[in-house]
């Protein structure tokens, strides 16, 4: 098989395989863009990949759809847990893994090997513990609740300090003989240093938030605090149920995660495959 067949081959299945991951979607955001009828008549055939041909009918069903539900509250509370936890993450967890780095301390390796274990045991396990800490807080049904669990992050810890510690120690011996303690270090070299990490660990954890529906369903009771995704649920049994509606609040769901992964997928690449030498 010589090298321009096989690369060929090659690409006919990337494609291949693009084109299976695309069609939901493609499915989905056009089916949002016509009326119910159209979407079960248009059924088997090449329109139902394609929107309906009125255009005045493209976003009538959106506008139904936010007649029905309060939908910007939704989507404006996930945009305020996944950015704060995205925030949170980012600071608690380059700490963490700097600690780990760079600093000597008792225990560090026992510590850190706990920490790794704790990788492998999912989260479904430890939810109703959390549930219970929640509860003795007595922070049910607040936004705290929905946020601080979901803050601390062994993974992107275990990230965070493999980044770093592949940072030379002259850089940062260099800077403390200027007169800058740990503090200036880490907020002045180290994080500038790691944006492949940071903008990696923000994606992963800006995503697992705003899908998050399991933990959110549990500590909130009050409608008005709930985020896009468990308000989803709410609006696919609400009777009665149209497959146009539904169709659009997941469109309306999934626009943040693609606009988030374009801007920073080529960050997260590097932070995923870098070794803490200030890639850029």
């Amino acid at each position: 098989m010589n090298k321009k067949l096989k690369k060929s081959i090659e690409y006919f299945f990337l494609i291949l395989l693009a084109c299976i991951f695309i069609f939901p979607m493609l499915w989905m955001v056009v089916s949002s863009m016509k009326p119910e009828a159209e979407i079960y008549l248009d059924m088997g055939g090449i329109q139902s990949l394609l929107p309906s041909l009125d255009v005045s009918q493209w976003f009538l069903t959106y506008k139904e759809l936010f007649s029905r539900f309060n939908v910007p509250q939704y989507v404006i509370n996930s945009i305020i847990y996944a950015v704060t936890i995205t925030v949170g993450s980012i600071m608690v967890n380059a700490m963490a893994g700097f600690a780990f780095a760079k600093f000597e301390f008792r225990g560090k390796k026992l510590l850190f090997g706990i920490l790794l274990v704790l990788l492998i045991v999912p989260v479904e396990t430890i939810i109703i513990t959390q549930f219970t800490v929640a509860h003795t807080l007595g922070i049910l049904n607040t936004r705290l609740a929905v946020v601080l669990p979901m803050i601390g992050n062994m993974f992107f810890i275990y990230l965070f300090r493999n980044f770093f510690k592949a940072v030379p120690d002259e850089i940062i011996e260099s800077v403390k003989l200027d007169g800058a303690n740990n503090w200036i270090v880490f907020w002045k070299i180290i994080l500038p240093m790691s944006k492949p990490a940071v903008a990696t660990v923000g994606t992963l954890s800006f995503i697992a938030s705003w899908n998050d529906y399991l933990w959110p369903l549990m500590v909130l009771t009050d409608t008005d605090k709930f985020p896009l995704q468990v308000a989803i649920t709410n609006i696919n049994t609400t009777q009665p149920v149209y497959t146009n509606q539904v169709m659009a609040i997941l469109t309306i769901s999934t626009i943040p995660l693609i606009i988030v992964y374009i801007l920073a997928q080529k960050y997260i690449l590097q932070g995923l495959g870098g070794t803490g030498t200030g890639i850029k």
